[in-house]
């Protein structure tokens, strides 16, 4: 779809911050891109995404839904041990951009319990990145999928 941010996306119509990490025929991972007016990102927001426009779980394929879940779980495991977090988070919210998307973010040790869950980005004290740190740290992840 030409007006869906996430197919413009995966069309290359903008640039998020250190690239794809991982595309394949069904399924495009990227870090969160910047939020309007910011210059920094939450550090380890991770997104995947169908490569097909639908709007959710239940419209997906089996083999969509397995390449999502299986690219989730090794973002997951290579997150953690890069970055040392306690957890990740997966969110599937859906209601702002009608593209299938589970959003990844990695809590970080010492995060507050009152910012566990969907508030973990608005902890004052989270690791937030640059774009230099964002695309240092996506190259490390991809290194940590070569190497699954």
């Amino acid at each position: 779809m030409s007006d869906c941010l996430i197919c413009a996306k995966q069309r290359g119509e903008f640039v998020v911050p250190g690239g794809a990490i991982y595309a394949d025929e069904w399924v495009y991972a990227s870090h969160a891109h910047f939020a309007e007016g910011q210059d920094t990102a939450y550090l380890g927001w991770l997104v995947v995404e169908t490569r097909r426009h639908v709007p959710g779980l239940a419209e997906l394929s089996d083999a969509e839904g397995q390449a999502l879940g299986l690219l989730a779980t090794r973002l997951s495991r290579a997150l953690k041990a890069i970055t040392h977090t306690e957890h990740v988070y997966a969110f599937v919210i859906g209601h702002g951009v009608p593209h299938m998307h589970l959003h990844l973010l990695p809590r970080y040790p010492g995060t507050p319990r009152e910012y566990w869950g969907v508030r973990i980005d608005e902890w004052p004290e989270a690791p937030h990145g640059d774009e230099r740190q964002i695309a240092a740290l996506c190259e490390q992840v991809r290194a940590a999928l070569q190497a699954q």
